[in-house]
């Protein structure tokens, strides 16, 4: 289909992306890597008057370290959070899952920030960034706040991001010592998935003692499996692992449609937990 009209401007920088998208208030989009809007854009779901195009803004990509905390420019290509060494050693969960986000070409444009302003539950990284208990930096007019992601994620396909907020970084505890692993259920390598599974597991002594564990597609927003995470406290074999993962779809409300039941997502939703719980174990 044909996108409906709209007026473009690309901004040079985070202050002038702000002031346009103030000066257009819900009537903008910003466009980023544009794997996100231009679906929408396609499909007639979004009818922008204006799109902020902020991919050219040099200070909102890359990865730096800060003390105890890795700082994500939300303009990062999925390509580059994946083979970034800092990822990969300290929040190796985000780079394990972002591997599996579509294909090759999607990940070279695609950006981390437009995956989670997009707020897609279906997505794979809101559910990660979830259970690395992340924070998310927007700058508008106000100045700059920080939103925490079990804050972030409002409703489908809706943020806290207030309309003339532009989300600048992503800020992610380092999860030095922890396993991860993420397990996901889809149809084919490009789509979404039907349920997916991101989690974190820290051992001590042969126990697990704390478990984070992140649910994509069990409703309208990314969840925490929060019953799991308690039952897992002092698991030590495959057996209470897997008695812990029959409570991860307590709480969640997962769709209905073509893909499959409420009810075979609740399934699915157990039986990753089981197997992702486990493989960031090293019990698997």
């Amino acid at each position: 289909m044909i996108p409906p009209a709209f007026e473009y401007m690309r901004a040079g920088s985070v202050e002038e992306a702000v002031r346009a998208l103030a000066g257009a208030g819900e009537d903008a989009r910003v466009l980023a890597g544009g794997q996100s809007l231009l679906p929408l854009l396609r499909l007639r779901l979004a009818f922008p008057e204006l799109v902020v195009d902020v991919g050219r803004i040099p200070e909102l990509s890359g990865v730096r370290e800060e003390g105890d905390t890795l700082v994500v420019g939300a303009l990062t290509t999925h390509h580059d959070v994946v083979h970034d060494p800092l990822v990969r050693r300290h929040a190796g969960l985000l780079a394990a899952a972002t591997a599996t986000v579509a294909d090759p070409a999607v990940r070279h444009r695609g950006t981390l920030g437009g995956s989670l302003a997009h707020a897609d539950p279906a997505g794979d990284l809101p559910a990660v960034v979830l259970a690395l208990d992340a924070d998310l930096v927007a700058v508008g007019p106000r100045g700059q706040r920080s939103i925490p992601a079990r804050e972030f994620f409002v409703d489908y396909l809706q943020s806290a991001l207030e309309p003339d907020e532009l989300l600048v970084e992503i800020r992610v505890p380092k999860a030095d010592g922890w396993g991860f692993h993420y397990e996901k259920f889809h149809r084919t390598a490009q789509a979404w998935p039907i349920v997916g599974v991101a989690a974190l597991v820290r051992r001590d002594d042969g126990h697990i003692a704390e478990a984070r564990v992140g649910l994509a597609n069990m409703g309208s927003t990314p969840l925490r499996a929060t019953a799991t995470e308690e039952a897992l406290a002092g698991s030590g074999d495959a057996q209470s692992v897997a008695r812990a993962a029959e409570s991860a779809a307590i709480g969640t409300q997962p769709s209905q449609d073509l893909s499959g039941s409420p009810e075979y997502r609740a399934h699915l939703a157990r039986v990753l937990t089981r197997r992702a719980v486990l493989a960031a174990a090293g019990m698997g």
